[in-house]
């Protein structure tokens, strides 16, 4: 029997900065922002589809004060070394803002064979350069080393975050020597703030792919693409490559709007890459943006050129 590739979307509602992840168990482990920001839940199916109705398990909740009470942002789960962790960005509560915009980053792990099911712990905050505004973090294996990729506010940088590499000492240390790799330069990528955040990796045909995403999370929110030569010292700025022009953006005739913060998985018979990505079937929003719910975690399998680089179209219409 032949698989399809074409997914109902949306996969998952009320599901934002999707991670869809499989596991050489045979299932997906899925993690997102909900919409009340105030938890992380990992729910694991055989299927892209059967995540839909596979339960939640809620592995950690936010403090009712201090730096983790507020805005549980982007968690994403990895597997390094025989054990799994969660990466995930968290402010605190203010008297004026309800910590918008203090997030830091932190970790949790878990020893279980099975993290649905598995006691998580903390084990702390993922501490950069400075300590500023921060979020996004990935991680990504190559040559034997493990990499980290964040989103952080350099205070002598006009704009809202730039993009950062660092290798790591352990799965929640970095090893100090954190370079940048992008910044908003583009008319695309600055408007109404100025925002690099959301990477995710992948590897193929040599190189090794980071996308990204750009400008506010309303319908203006989309996809820049960096690259970076296998052979290359990934810690030198000067071996990433950005496109000029975003890869995934807005498709006002598919009904599908500010398209971002995406994931890569692979197809249940492993043999197409798929893109995972929130996005809203509506233009217009009341209040801020952030505060909306629906954006919708959606999936669509993608093509390579004759360059050996990603095509992704456009983001395809919501099933009938």
């Amino acid at each position: 029997m032949t698989q399809s590739y074409d997914y109902k979307n949306p996969v998952i509602e009320q599901r934002a900065d999707p991670w869809m992840y499989k596991h050489t168990d045979g299932y997906y482990y899925f993690t997102a922002s909900v919409p009340e920001y105030d938890r992380i839940e990992v729910r694991r199916a055989k299927t892209i589809e059967g995540l839909k109705g596979a339960t939640p398990a809620v592995v950690w909740r936010k403090y009712d004060e201090g730096p983790l009470s507020a805005n549980i942002w982007a968690p994403e789960i990895h597997y390094i070394d025989g054990a799994w962790y969660i990466y995930f960005a968290a402010a605190r509560t203010t008297e004026t803002d309800n910590g918008l915009f203090d997030h830091r980053m932190y970790a949790l792990a878990c020893q279980s064979n099975n993290p649905v099911e598995g006691t998580w712990e903390e084990k702390g905050q993922v501490k950069s350069k400075w300590e500023s505004f921060c979020l996004d973090a990935t991680v990504f294996e190559h040559k034997g080393d493990h990499y980290y990729v964040w989103a952080q506010k350099d205070p002598d940088i006009e704009g809202n975050s730039n993009m950062y590499i660092d290798k790591m000492v352990n799965p929640w240390t970095l090893k100090g020597d954190q370079v940048m790799i992008s910044q908003p330069e583009y008319e695309w990528e600055k408007v109404g703030f100025y925002v690099n955040e959301g990477a995710a990796v992948i590897k193929r045909n040599g190189k090794i792919f980071m996308t990204f995403s750009g400008s506010a999370t309303d319908h203006n929110y989309r996809m820049g693409l960096l690259y970076a030569d296998e052979e290359s010292d990934l810690l030198n700025p000067s071996s990433w490559h950005k496109l000029d022009k975003p890869v995934f953006a807005t498709s006002e005739e598919n009904g599908q709007y500010g398209p971002g913060h995406n994931s890569f998985t692979t197809s249940e018979d492993g043999e197409k890459d798929l893109l995972v990505y929130h996005a809203r079937n509506y233009k217009e929003i009341d209040g801020d943006p952030l505060y909306d719910p629906n954006r919708h975690t959606r999936v669509q399998a993608f093509e390579w050129d004759e360059n050996g680089f990603p095509v992704f179209e456009k983001p395809v219409p919501d099933a009938d």
